[in-house]
């Protein structure tokens, strides 16, 4: 199974990114399954029904979302009608929508479900390690491939979640900071691990923002507006091989493609 993740879409320049980067890699790497975290895609802060579809439409299977998740009012009823659509599992429960999905096509199934990390978060959340062991004995009643997005901040936190997760799930992605890290590994449990897969956007930027606002914020320490940055696109992600019938990963291959 080859299983697509692309990191944070942000803005128009993002999904315009996933779009050009799902088309040539989906038929190129024969890829059965895309993920897409979309928690920037409204202009940097959250997604819309709009832009689900419209990522949707690009070949994304599922969307994940992250502590953006309620930045745009509308898609508070949306989620729980779209279950492509997933905010993180330890949400408080009655929460509007799900934290997983298991998909199908191609004669395969892929779990997927993201969490929410709580060390320099908000909101703050239920426990991760905790909630994920309910919606995981679930899921592989269904299939032994399941994809984790962990949407955290710290680098020790997303660590020690891979870590715990090893053996049990077929990857743990890492979202959130922007930036990919150079750390792709499969774990001794046969768990691929990415502390954070970057994202899609625009890399002459800090972080998908332009670039004199932010400077000028820390220079001045006075209130910037930070706009979104438009040059210079690249879809960061990574390309997962799963073993269909373990589960296991058998090969990781970090992406930073140049649009």
């Amino acid at each position: 199974m080859k299983v697509l993740f692309l990191g944070d879409v942000v803005g128009e320049a993002g999904r315009e990114t996933s779009r050009i980067a799902i088309g040539r890699l989906r038929q190129k790497a024969q890829i059965d399954f895309v993920v897409v975290n979309g928690e920037n895609a409204a202009g940097g802060n959250g997604i819309t029904p709009k832009i689900t579809y419209e990522l949707l439409r690009y070949g994304a299977d599922v969307i994940t979302l992250g502590d953006h998740a309620w930045d745009q009012r509308e898609i508070v009823p949306f989620l729980a009608d779209e279950p492509r659509l997933l905010r993180p599992l330890n949400f408080p429960p009655n929460t509007p929508g799900a934290g997983s999905i298991v998909v199908q096509g191609n004669g395969k199934k892929l779990g997927v479900l993201c969490a929410l990390g709580r060390t320099f978060m908000t909101p703050q959340t239920d426990n991760p390690f905790l909630t994920v062991r309910p919606v995981l004995e679930a899921i592989r009643r269904e299939t032994p491939c399941i994809l984790v997005d962990f949407h955290s901040e710290a680098t020790s936190e997303k660590i020690a979640f891979g870590r715990y997760l090893d053996g049990q799930v077929s990857a743990v992605v890492g979202t959130h900071t922007h930036v990919q890290t150079a750390d792709g590994k499969i774990l001794p449990g046969g768990t691929a691990y990415l502390t954070d897969a970057g994202f899609c956007g625009a890399h002459d930027s800090v972080i998908g923002r332009d670039v004199a606002p932010v400077i000028q914020r820390y220079v001045t320490i006075l209130p910037q507006r930070f706009g979104l940055a438009t040059k210079g696109l690249q879809a960061d992600g990574v390309l997962l091989t799963l073993d269909d019938l373990s589960g296991r990963a058998l090969e990781i291959e970090p992406i930073q493609l140049a649009i």
